[in-house]
C-alpha cells in the first residue's frame, strides 16, 4: 500500500500537530474507540511502554479518537500515559483514514471506530495499515515493522 496519507492538522495533547509538520519521521498513527476504557487503556499502556523504542527507530506516535482534548488529557494523567493523544472530534480524520464503521455490540448497530493502526513512512506515504486491531502484543508488532522500514 502506499496511498499517500491524508494531511491533517488537529488539536492533541502535545498541541496541534499536522501530519505535514511530521514529514521526515516516521509516524504511528493508532485509532482506538475512547478514552479510559479497558482495551483502549492496554493499548495506550502498550504504546507508552514502547515509546523510547520508537523514538529509536525514528518514529513518532500518536493515540486518536473522537474524545476531546479534555476527555484526553484526564485519561493521560490518570493512567500516566506517554503517547501524545489527538481529538479528532469531528471525525473527518477518522472518515477519510476509513475507520469510522459500523458496529455492532449487544445486537444493537451503531458508528464507532473501528480499532485500527497506520504506520506512515517518511514520506507521508502509507506504508502498512492493521485493521480490527486485536490488542495484546500490537504495540510490539508495529513497532517491528517501524524498525523494519
Amino acid at each position: 500500500m502506499s496511498d499517500m496519507a491524508p494531511d491533517f492538522t488537529l488539536p492533541s495533547t502535545a498541541g496541534d500537530i499536522s501530519l505535514a509538520a511530521l514529514k521526515g519521521s516516521k509516524v504511528v498513527l493508532f485509532f482506538y474507540p475512547r478514552d479510559d476504557t479497558s482495551g483502549c487503556t492496554r493499548e495506550n499502556e502498550d504504546f507508552t511502554a514502547l515509546k523510547a523504542d520508537f523514538e529509536a527507530a525514528g518514529t513518532q506516535v500518536f493515540g486518536v479518537s473522537k474524545d476531546s482534548l479534555a476527555s484526553h488529557e484526564k485519561f493521560m494523567a490518570k493512567k500516566a500515559l506517554g503517547v501524545p493523544l489527538i481529538s479528532d472530534e469531528a471525525g473527518d480524520l477518522c472518515e477519510r483514514m476509513g475507520v469510522w464503521k459500523e458496529k455492532k455490540m449487544y445486537g444493537k448497530t451503531f458508528m464507532g471506530i473501528e480499532r485500527s493502526t497506520f504506520l506512515i513512512d517518511a514520506e507521508g506515504r502509507i506504508a502498512r495499515a492493521w485493521h480490527k486491531v486485536k490488542v495484546p502484543g500490537h504495540a510490539q508488532e508495529v513497532l517491528e515493522a517501524a524498525q523494519a522500514l
